[in-house]
């Protein structure tokens, strides 16, 4: 068996490059439906939306063949490419965040010569913390835990991830649960921490999300 350290490495290259992928591509598509005036942008978000009623099950024949001709089966990129093209609840979520932004920072700074992007980066962001918050604490936990992905994409031991390695505990005749409780209890607890110290901007974030709605 291999040793926890390599499951706990593929764990955290996954979970730290869906995070921030979640927290560069969601934030940047709920800005642009939130802040930039389109004759459609409304039409867009509900069919960004709408995607969500889609179940999981009718998209991983599809998304697995895709990688496969991709020739990234077996490897960490199909666990993390798809969160760098955005997640609709966290578009969702940030979205209705920065509409409770009063749109006068905006009007003042473009007056002061501000581009989209400075609004974007200089403005928005800062004062979205909370909201960032949230979707960065949700994105960890999804992807700590996830088992069903690794399950399908890797192959190779040395490529698993915790959610999967514990897995390698369990045996058909008989099964280490001293060894999988002790592990157990290590992988937990990366997500009491994470949560207990970020638990005021989740608490806020989710408090005020959805307060600006049009």
């Amino acid at each position: 068996m291999l040793p926890f350290n390599t499951f706990l490495i593929n764990s955290l290259i996954v979970t730290s490059a869906n995070v921030v992928g979640n927290l560069i591509s969601c934030s940047i598509v709920a800005f642009g439906f939130a802040r930039l005036r389109a004759r459609a942008s409304n039409v867009l978000f509900i069919m960004v939306l709408g995607t969500l009623m889609i179940p999981r099950e009718v998209t991983i024949v599809p998304t697995f063949i895709l990688f496969s001709q991709l020739k990234l089966v077996n490897t960490l990129w199909p666990l993390i490419l798809p969160a760098w093209f955005g997640y609709p609840f966290f578009i969702f979520l940030l979205r209705q965040f920065f509409m409770t932004i009063p749109r006068d920072l905006d009007d003042a700074a473009r007056i002061d010569g501000a581009s989209t992007w400075r609004i974007f980066i200089s403005i928005i962001l800062p004062l979205s913390r909370p909201a960032l918050a949230t979707v960065a604490i949700f994105a960890f936990i999804g992807n700590w835990n996830n088992l069903l992905d690794p399950l399908i994409y890797l192959r190779s031991q040395e490529r698993y991830t915790l959610a999967l390695g514990l897995n390698l505990f369990r045996g058909q005749n008989f099964t280490a649960f001293n060894q999988l409780m002790a592990v157990s209890i290590l992988t937990l607890l990366p997500v009491l921490v994470i949560f207990f110290v970020a638990q005021k901007y989740f608490v806020r974030g989710v408090a005020l999300t959805g307060l600006g709605g049009r």
